[in-house]
């Protein structure tokens, strides 16, 4: 077991270390992360912990971790839903301001820790479909999920910098000097990953925990792609899947258990366990509870605007939203734990549930002309919050008047969940509305900038407009 342990972690660090072009660690004549690569999917003990390798660096990858420079708290911040109130960062006043430079650190950190989890995936799938020791139906599962992470990795990436890279293997020397790719080549890798993903994946989790991926979560992340891409017929068929799979996911009329470790509404998590520590509670509760007994160490909050959008009776603003009296400021009260070292762990941190598959469905069916039937969903989503059902009290609702309650309900369902408020304020024109009396924004800060030390390490990558 110890052995198996130890082969992981080199293979791991291996990766990470060939990703940041450690030349003097891989450069030599038998290439150390082949070999260990060749004992890693050599049996299908190691092939799994791989693969459970992977998804403990979720945890601990900056875009994905729910930290400081994670997609939620970044794009948050590039939002009207989250503010930084501590004027001590600057690097971090940069998202909120749309004044990010290409130095800024935390876009660093979120861009390499993206590539790293991609540069993981490539090699697991190079292991994975070279392997002759393996069971074909293990292997495809295995492939299924590391082509589910690559795609979900991309996702972010295209979104928030729009033309990037397209790393598809693990020779970094030709990596080292990818030019972008268009975001739609980028898409186009998206859906086929995922479309194999969701063919490669069975119905269940394979450790019978939330934290894999199996089919439903593949087809769950496509139906926000088709979304995305405006095929509103591929985002209807796939999110009524999801939706009908209701011997597996359920919307809980508890919002207290919402964000609980396997929960019946999530759809998939990352545990706190990828961090390997003590600590059991997850990144996203200790960022954005704030402590009442040590709230100066507080630097998030939610902007008001938000706070101003929840009617009078809508129960999520009771269970999902606190408020700290000494910072006379509200905060995201999703996860209930700040701090704990307590197991076994009570949340995880989510990433892909229920409630947007609702959401998505309604917009898509918007978009199409169903508007009875969006709004059906729409009020499957209203009524778990307490909220009239649209059907009785705007009967005949017109189509864009529908779309502002689709937006309007994503803004207060999905508030800091993976920066859906920013991807939906730049896929509409609620953007430039929203921002209009900022005396900062400009129409370029939809993307982020290139780090300028990836700019400066690969001379044929080309900085974004306005930076």
């Amino acid at each position: 077991m110890k052995k198996y342990k130890l082969i992981i972690q080199i293979f791991i660090l291996l990766l990470l270390c060939a990703n940041f072009s450690c030349e003097k660690l891989v450069d030599i004549d038998a290439p150390t992360d082949k070999l260990i690569r060749e004992e890693v999917f050599s049996n299908e003990k190691t092939a799994i912990s791989a693969m459970d390798g992977i998804y403990n660096e979720l945890y601990q990858a900056e875009f994905s971790s729910g930290s400081r420079s994670s997609v939620t708290v970044l794009a948050g911040l590039s939002s009207d839903n989250l503010q930084y109130f501590n004027s001590v960062n600057l690097n971090m006043m940069e998202f909120q301001d749309h004044e990010i430079t290409p130095a800024n650190p935390g876009n660093l950190e979120l861009w390499t820790s993206a590539y790293n989890i991609i540069y993981l995936c490539n090699s697991f799938i190079e292991g994975i479909t070279n392997s002759t020791s393996i069971d074909a139906e293990l292997q495809q599962q295995l492939e299924g999920e590391a082509r589910f992470v690559r795609a979900f990795s991309y996702f972010y990436l295209v979104n928030l910098y729009g033309r990037i890279p397209l790393i598809l293997d693990t020779d970094y020397r030709v990596n080292a000097l990818k030019p972008q790719a268009d975001s739609e080549e980028v898409y186009d890798l998206i859906e086929n990953d995922l479309l194999l993903s969701s063919e490669m994946l069975s119905a269940s989790y394979r450790n019978s925990e939330r934290t894999s991926v199996n089919q439903f979560v593949a087809k769950a992340l496509l139906a926000r792609v088709y979304l995305f891409l405006e095929d509103w017929q591929g985002a209807e068929s796939l999110s009524s899947e999801v939706i009908q799979e209701t011997a597996s996911y359920v919307l809980l009329d508890n919002l207290d258990e919402v964000f609980l470790a396997n929960s019946r509404e999530a759809i998939w998590q990352i545990s706190p366990i990828g961090g390997g520590g003590i600590v059991s509670n997850t990144n996203d509760g200790s960022m954005f509870i704030i402590d009442p007994f040590f709230s100066f160490f507080a630097t998030l909050k939610l902007d008001e605007s938000l706070i101003a959008e929840f009617s009078e009776g809508d129960i999520r603003l009771e269970k999902w939203i606190g408020y700290n009296s000494s910072k006379d400021a509200f905060y995201s009260h999703k996860y209930k734990i700040r701090a704990s070292s307590q197991f076994p762990i009570q949340e995880y941190s989510m990433v892909l549930r229920l409630a947007e598959q609702y959401l998505i469905r309604a917009e898509a069916r918007t978009q199409m002309g169903k508007i009875n039937d969006a709004v059906n969903d729409l009020d499957v989503i209203r009524q778990r919050a307490g909220l009239p059902a649209l059907m009785e009290i705007t009967p005949g609702i017109a189509e864009n008047n529908l779309m502002e309650e689709i937006y309007l309900q994503r803004r207060i369902e999905l508030f800091t969940e993976w920066g859906h408020r920013w991807f939906d304020l730049k896929r509409s024109d609620l953007i430039e509305r929203v921002f209009e009396n900022s005396s900062t924004w400009e129409s370029t800060d939809r993307l982020y900038p290139i780090p300028i030390e990836e700019i400066s390490k690969n001379p044929n990558l080309i900085q974004n407009d306005g930076y």
